[in-house]
Order: C-alpha cells, then structure tokens, then sequence
C-alpha cells in the first residue's frame, strides 16, 4: 500500500471563526436555491433509514423533486428502527450541569480525540432542535410524571441528557421520520422506490448525476438520474458476518462510491457494543442487542474466586448463589467516576480482559452478568419494568431465562462502525455531487461512539445540515437540465453491472455464499476484532486474499441473474464486504496506536488502556481506490485542536 503525506492536500472546508460561531456564519453566507428553481433540480436519496428518510423528507418540504430508494419493503424496515435506548440532545432538562459545550466535549473525548472538532461542535448545536422537531411529529418519548420530557444517563457522560421511548427509540423516531417522509411522498415531492438496491454510480463531467439499481423483486436492472446523489445506506458491521446489525444491513453503496472516487475514511474504527446477547451456536445468523440504557440500573460483575466461575460454567452452580461479597463489580471497581456508564470500547474491553482471565461465565466462559436485583429492591419490580420491560421480555425470548430473577448474560459484538465515506463539513464527499450521511460517512465519533449518539448524528445530518449544505453545491446547477439516463456514461455504468453480474453466475462453483461469509466474520473477529497486533492484522490481509480468491473461483449462486435472486444479492454484498474487510486490515495495521475501538495490543498504558500517539497519527485516514486488485493509496486529513485540549482519556 502506498501513503500520501502531503499536508493539506484534503480539503476539509471547515468555516474560520471561533468554534460556536463556525455554523451559524456558514448559514448566514451560503448559497441559496430559490423556491422555483428547486422545481427545477432531482436529488437522489439512497436509503430510509433516520438519515435518508429524514433527508428525502426534507429536501421534499423544501421544494426539491427527490428520488428516495431503499432495499426493503417499506421504508419503516431500515436498521434504525431496532436501535433501543435513547438520542442525545443538551437540552439540560435536569439541570445538572449540561451544556453543548458539554456534549461537545463528552463526544470528542469519546471518540478518543479522532474526530473534526467543527463537525463536532455543530452535532452538539442542533441536538436540541432534532427533540423539538421529533416531539412536534408526535414521537411519545418518555415523560416524568409532571408530563416534562425524561432523560436518562448514558455512557461516556456524567449528565442525563439521554431521551428516549421504552427501549424502542429508534422504532418511534424512524416512525415519526417515515411519517414527514409519507406526506412528501403523497405531495408528489418525493418518489420512493422500495425493494431497489443501488449498483453503481454514475459520474458525468466529474461530477455526481446518478445511479444504477437494481429492482429486487424482477431483477431487472434500471437508470436514475439527479443533480446530486445523497447516499445513507448505513454501516459496514456485517463484514464481520455476526454483528447486532440486520442481515441485510451491507456497505455496498459506500464501495460503489469509493470504487468511483470517493475516500473511505477510518475504516478500523468499528464499534464493538459490551452489552450483547452472547454466542449461543455454530449456526447463528446474527446477535442481539441489550441496550445500554440497562447500564444505567444494571452492575455488571462476574465472581472474585475462579472456581465459582468454573463451577458456574460446568452447571454447578447458579449466579443468585453467589454472595455479594464474592462478586467482582469490576467497572465499578476499576472506573470509581463513571462506573457500570464507561464508553463502549472501555466496557468491551474490561468484559474480554476478565474472561480472557479466566472468569468469564456461562457455557462458553465468554460472557458477564448484567444484575438488576438491586434496583429490583431499591426501587421495585414496577418501575424497573416500566423502564426496560421490552427488553427484558426479548432477553427472556430468547435465553429462555427470566432476567427479573437471575442475572443476564451479555458479551461484547460488533454493532456500529465509526468509520465510512469521507466527506467535508458540507457533507459532499471527494465526488462533487456526492454527499454521505449517518453512519455511511466517517462520521462525527472519531474512534469511538458514545451510546445514544447514532440517532442524534443521523437526524442532524437529514432534517439540520444537509438541507443547508446541499444548496450550496445546487445553487451552481440551476441551469443544467435533466439528464437523459441513455447517456454513453449510463451505458457504460449499466453495461460495468451486469459483467459483475454475469462474472458472479457464470462461477457455479460448490460454496455457498453464507458459508464463505462466515469464515470471513471468524477472520474478522479473530484478527481484526477488539484487540489486534501487527501479526493478527498481517495474518488477516492474507487469509481475507485467499477467501477472495475462493470466492470468485468456487461460489455457488442458483437461479437466473436477470430474476428475482437473493443469493445473488448476497453474492454481490459479500463481494464487497471482502473489500471493506481488506480495508480495514490495512488501515489497521498502518495505525500504530490504540485509540478507541482500534486496539492494538502493542499500544496500551501499564494499567490496559489504549495508548494514543498523537504526535504521529492525529488525523484521518483517507483511502483511494487505485484499481482491482491494486494497493489503495492512503491520503491524509490532519486533526486540528484549536479548542479542545488532547489528553489521555480518563474516567477513573
């Protein structure tokens, strides 16, 4: 692999100015589209998850004609809907101490000092409206008994500024963008296209005018065109096969960007969630999030003694027997400051350090205990079931355990991924009328997110920044007109598709796709996962080559190409998700620094956390796709602080 080490060469487009003032002086001398003129103007929308249909809704309210795709059913069956505990806002509703300035801190300080302070900073500033805007749709969050909204803490903060509905917020939030979403679509402003998958993207002049898709249900390849092209089809989590992520959450979009000319920023910081339902066998499709709002009431512990852990995963013995004094709070114990609320990456890792010694419980040893029997009798089983009730009957559906009388079991798993498309402050990425928002970009949580940050990023980025930003790129386009989708680049784009298509069906070799994408999520987990050296990452780029090469020479996909194929689909995401795997290996490996979810184990302080080295590697990594099969090139986007102090994390 090549590096670039050009100072300034990436071009980030953040506003001088002092940090609180940066957005609103970029508000105040953008340029505007005039209400006749976005009449004039197509945008295309890829994906309905919070940030693409908050978007699509927005851009159509504004007057845009927007072409909205997504490859479910119906739009409301985005991942987004299965994230459960609460969305961030510094609304300070608790007056106890809560700021932007605050949220602001906590976020970058979170993400381990690897994120744009500007981009940051404007996350933190519209928070606040995303809450308004979302109680005005009629989502029913939580409320205290007086009918105020209720908050609750979540990791990584020493303040409540967590909203949330039950354990479904993402559930009512993506309803109540779907809602925004349906009324364009009746308006007319907004076309959706369900159950189409993007393939390509394609490039006119240098610049963003469109797309290739896929119609899922006939098979059929089809030709869009627009002004710009907005991708939000999520995160890449499922290279590793099992994550919390749905089955068919993938980051194909994202590639057919990068392949294009789009850099793919960060693509080592992937997020493993502490609080998981653990690996119960060979022939499982995906794992299940508990939520992180469990946290707030549940100590994680496992025993003091060995032999009780031993004896606890050989069936002899039950968690409820073993003494209060004889159970290590070890969150508790090693962060007195924040306790069992720690950052993901601080509480993943702290759950591996102490099965990996030996005192991990359940069958496997690789799993902790989640204990609610003291807020049980602190504050009752009803208030303690009218804040978690859904999740602990999922827990109990199942584990088959009640969780109400013995303590869950959780283990880490991959769940989110910081890193993505790079884009600049306005959201557009290397590709002139491209943008990439929600967590398909590289995102506003450096290398590591803070629980409840998700849903905030998402419905910033669609209802509060890319309808401002946007319109500084289209204020140059009112005088292009439609493009005709029988333009020789459509040709060429669409004739690039169905080779890969017809190179995938022509294989008919004795693997299956799934069985291939599994010994590449052991690959992953192994040698790229929560805690990596510069062997596991070398071992990784190699044995992901060779699973590429078993792939494209041994893959068995049935059907016809040209009909409804889900393994085809499959086939194609997988292609991809090798890529992505390789990608991370590599960005992994140049990265000689623990920093947030990127933990390599050579880099760690004498007490086991992550050792940064800012001097050397305070920036993005930006890779460009230099061919097939060739060596991406990595370009670099320095890290600035010029109003926040780097430090070594602490929440001791």
């Amino acid at each position: 692999m090549t590096t670039n080490n050009e100072k300034n060469k990436i071009d980030s487009k953040v506003p001088q100015g002092p940090l609180a003032e940066k957005w609103t002086e970029y508000k105040a001398h953008q340029k505007l589209v005039n209400p006749a003129n976005k009449r004039r103007l197509d945008i295309i929308v890829v994906g309905t998850g919070l940030a693409g249909a908050s978007a699509a809704a927005t851009l159509g309210e504004l007057g845009f004609n927007v072409k909205n795709f997504c490859i479910q059913d119906s739009p409301r069956r985005a991942h987004s809907i299965a994230a459960q505990g609460g969305i961030n806002a510094a609304k300070n509703y608790q007056n106890d101490g809560d700021s932007v300035y605050r949220l602001f801190y906590d976020t970058i300080k979170g993400g381990d000092y690897r994120a744009r302070e500007s981009n940051v900073y404007r996350l933190a500033e519209v928070s606040n409206n995303i809450i308004d805007q979302c109680v005005a749709q009629g989502v029913p969050f939580a409320r205290e008994y007086g009918g105020s909204l209720a908050n609750r803490s979540f990791g990584g903060a020493q303040v409540s500024r967590t909203f949330y509905a039950k354990g479904q917020t993402g559930q009512q939030l993506l309803l109540g963008a779907y809602s925004a979403l349906s009324r364009q679509a009746q308006k007319g402003s907004v076309k959706l296209y369900t159950r189409y998958e993007m393939l390509d993207l394609v490039i006119i002049d240098g610049k963003a005018r469109g797309i290739i898709a896929r119609n899922l249900v006939s098979g059929k390849t089809e030709r869009f065109s627009a002004h710009a092209v907005v991708i939000a089809s999520g995160g890449y989590g499922n290279t590793f096969f099992l994550s919390t992520n749905a089955m068919g959450s993938n980051g194909s979009a994202v590639m057919q960007i990068y392949r294009k000319g789009a850099y793919f920023a960060n693509p080592c910081f992937a997020q493993i969630h502490p609080t998981c339902i653990p690996v119960h066998g060979e022939n499982q499709s995906k794992l299940t999030l508990m939520s992180e709002s469990l946290r707030n009431d549940g100590r994680i512990w496992v025993p003091k003694k060995k032999e009780d852990a031993e004896a606890i995963r050989a069936g002899k013995l039950k968690p409820t027997q073993i003494k209060e004094e004889d159970r290590d709070y070890y969150l508790e114990r090693r962060y007195p400051a924040f306790g069992n609320l720690v950052p993901r990456d601080v509480a993943s890792r702290a759950a591996k350090e102490r099965c990996d010694a030996g005192y991990g419980v359940g069958p496997t040893g690789l799993a902790v205990y989640l204990d609610f029997s003291e807020p049980i009798q602190r504050l009752g089983r009803d208030v303690v079931e009218a804040r978690y009730g859904n999740l602990f009957q999922m827990y109990y559906k199942i584990v088959d355990e009640n969780p109400y009388e013995t303590p869950m079991m959780i283990y880490p798993a991959i769940h989110y991924t910081m890193g993505g498309i790079w884009v600049d402050y306005e959201l557009q990425t290397s590709i002139p009328g491209c943008f990439c928002i929600g967590e398909a970009n590289f995102s506003d949580h450096g290398a590591n997110r803070l629980g409840a940050s998700a849903l905030m990023q998402g419905l910033a980025d669609g209802y509060f920044v890319l309808p401002y930003t946007i319109q500084n790129y289209l204020a140059g386009e009112i005088s292009t007109p439609r493009f005709s989708t029988d333009l020789p680049e459509f040709n060429e784009a669409e004739k690039g598709v169905q080779e890969r298509i017809d190179r995938l069906m022509k294989i008919q070799g004795k693997r299956s796709v799934d069985s291939l994408h599994k010994e590449l999520g052991l690959v992953m987990w192994e040698y790229v996962g929560m805690g990596r050296t510069k062997e596991t990452l070398e071992k990784a780029i190699v044995e992901i080559k060779r699973i590429k090469k078993e792939f494209w020479s041994d893959v068995f996909i049935p059907g016809d190409g040209k009909d409804q194929n889900t393994e085809l689909e499959k086939a194609m995401r997988l292609a991809d998700f090798l890529e992505i795997g390789d990608l991370m290996a590599r960005d992994g490996l140049l990265r000689e620094e623990s920093c947030g979810g990127h933990f390599r184990l050579e880099y760690q302080t004498s007490d086991g956390e992550a050792l940064r080295n800012d001097e050397k590697f305070s920036y993005v990594s930006c890779w460009k796709y230099k061919g097939e099969d060739q060596e991406p090139e990595m370009l670099k986007e320095d890290l600035n602080y010029e109003f926040t102090k780097v430090q070594q994390r602490n929440y001791k």
